[in-house]
């Protein structure tokens, strides 16, 4: 992902790439769901939904199997590790304590699913070094 400034770049998903974080989160409620975005920069080109290792409804961690089947995956299509998503079953959709310490892949951005007023709502950041910065979300086609 390089040296990108969080506050001038944003995490380009597609309406399709939304709507399968959603659907993952849904039906993993009321456990908290985890996944990867691969692509390049931060254009996001697949969604990788993975088992939460975990299978908590606070916490989760990506499921080591599924973490290097998706890797090995992105490095053979030459794309990057754009980004880590999972959700907070009951709200919101900000980064904890447990989510800020446990950011081991700084330059990925983080996505985040809440539900909102009873509808599930994205926000993306940067987390590094304990810092917290949102990254806006664009809709692209």
């Amino acid at each position: 992902m390089g040296d990108l400034d969080p506050e001038a770049e944003s995490l380009d998903l597609t309406v399709e790439s939304i709507q399968r974080i959603l659907t993952h989160v849904q039906a993993e409620w009321p456990l908290e769901a985890c996944g990867l975005l691969g692509g390049i920069g931060r254009r996001v080109l697949a969604v990788y939904p993975t088992r939460n290792e975990l299978a908590s409804p606070i916490r989760y961690r990506v499921h080591p199997e599924d973490l290097i089947r998706v890797i090995h995956e992105l490095e053979e299509r030459e794309w990057e590790l754009v980004g880590i998503y999972h959700s907070h079953p009951h709200g919101p959709p900000v980064p904890s304590a447990t989510d800020v310490a446990e950011a081991y892949y700084p330059e990925a951005v983080y996505v985040i699913a809440a539900p909102v007023q009873g509808e599930w709502r994205l926000r993306a950041f940067r987390i590094m070094d304990g810092a917290v910065q949102e990254v806006p979300i664009r809709r692209v086609e």
